[in-house]
């Protein structure tokens, strides 16, 4: 595997061993139980995206897709055989191989780095890293599992413990250890709401979101059904409040803790969505014709451990370590996609990053982030991606980091290059 490129100049360089991206989309993000994708299935929804794939880049012989990675977090038997029964159903021969990834929060940034992975190694030549996630429909538990041997509950050891701590309560240890104000953490969620509501009236989702045909049944708020079942096509994320405003938020009661300064106001949206990145080694793609189709490259990526009681934390840890490994700086990044699980964790991670200017100036989620968009879980690294890449061709901008925290306590982060 060829060593990493150090240093900006050798970064934007290409060379025929790079790992490049040739499709990065994604589905709309809709909101868990009420939103427009609360019928639809999680491998109905990473079915679209890997259909989509396949018609983005009309060149490629399914058959040459040597595998496909799908994050995903929640689903049952972990996804991986109705993501293959999917897969199959929308065009890809059984030739071509899948398996599922879980790091949480992480799980299709890590598909994408570890497709990336085997085309470096050689492993393979063509490979697909995505995500899939309804949560409407899997997260009963709240991700905690329910039958796990009785002696880690009753661990002598916090951390182990702490594993299992509510993802809330991770927000407000962070708030309260560094220092992260309600009011902060409110302003922080209208921008984000702002962001979020101007990128979507000014088309700029539209390159990334494909389109999904399914089921929609309304239902009142105690869930009897009203009207019949109708089919509908979803191609805008629908939790984005465009009204959102400092009054309304501070009405909002904390949800974790009495005194606390995390809401349903200033905390990622629970959703539904998939994302689908197609990867493959540069000399591949001239070999297939496709060189014209390249739109980004993979670079590297980092991942890092810390207290699973401040989970938030992570990509203050992770990007730090990415640009160490790639000899960069922050002023070498001109697009930042950090995920906003919570208010708390993402303002401090952007104070504890030095890019304070960088989010006053629109360098840091610049469309806006999980507060407003969402955060289907297996989804959102992938999500991120092509968010960037897409955010990216339309800056001018060349680089650009994606990061997220990752729940029982790590931090992951990924570098790629616009082409």
């Amino acid at each position: 595997m060829a060593a990493l490129p150090k240093g900006i100049k050798a970064v934007l360089a290409k060379a025929p061993t790079d790992v490049v991206v040739l499709s990065s989309v994604r589905t709309a993000v809709c909101r868990s139980y009420r939103g427009q994708l609360k019928d639809a299935y999680p491998e109905e929804l990473l079915s679209t995206v890997l259909r989509a794939t396949l018609d983005a880049t009309p060149g490629l012989d399914p058959a040459a897709i040597n595998d496909v990675a799908v994050g995903v977090v929640l689903s049952e038997l972990g996804g991986s055989k109705a993501a293959r029964m999917a897969m199959n159903h929308v065009g890809f021969p059984s030739t071509t191989a899948l398996y599922t990834v879980n790091r949480a929060c992480a799980s299709s940034l890590q598909s994408i780095v570890a497709a990336a992975a085997q085309i470096g190694s050689g492993m393979v030549d063509v490979a697909i890293g995505a995500g899939m996630e309804s949560m409407t429909r899997n997260y009963g538990s709240r991700a905690i599992p329910v039958d796990v041997w009785p002696a880690l509950k009753e661990s002598p050891v916090k951390d182990a413990r702490d594993c299992v701590m509510a993802m809330g309560l991770t927000s407000e240890n962070v708030a309260s250890r560094y220092g992260v104000s309600r009011a902060d953490q409110d302003a922080f969620a209208v921008e984000s709401h702002v962001r979020a509501a101007r990128a979507r009236s000014e088309g700029h989702f539209r390159d990334e979101i494909v389109p999904v045909v399914t089921r929609f049944q309304e239902t009142d708020k105690a869930g009897n059904k009203v009207g019949e079942e109708k089919t509908i096509t979803v191609t805008e994320d629908d939790g984005i409040r465009a009204g959102a405003t400092l009054e309304g938020l501070a009405k909002l009661k904390p949800v974790f803790t009495a005194g606390g300064a995390s809401t349903a106001g200033n905390s990622s949206q629970v959703s539904d969505g998939a994302a689908a990145t197609l990867l493959m080694r540069r000399s591949t793609a001239a070999a297939l014709g496709l060189t014209d189709r390249i739109i980004g490259k993979f670079v590297g990526a980092a991942v890092v451990g810390c207290a699973p009681d401040e989970m938030g934390i992570g990509p203050a840890l992770a990007i730090p370590k990415l640009l160490k490994q790639l000899g960069l700086g922050n002023d070498d990044v001109q697009r930042w996609e950090i995920n906003e699980a919570f208010a708390s964790q993402a303002i401090h991670c952007v104070r504890e990053l030095g890019l304070q200017k960088d989010w006053v100036e629109g360098r840091v989620n610049p469309d806006g982030g999980a507060i407003a968009l969402g955060h289907p879980l297996g989804a959102t690294g992938a999500r991120m991606t092509s968010t960037l890449l897409h955010g990216l061709k339309r800056s001018g901008g060349e680089v650009g980091v994606v990061s997220m925290c990752i729940g029982t306590g790590m931090g992951m982060s990924g570098l790629f290059v616009r082409e």
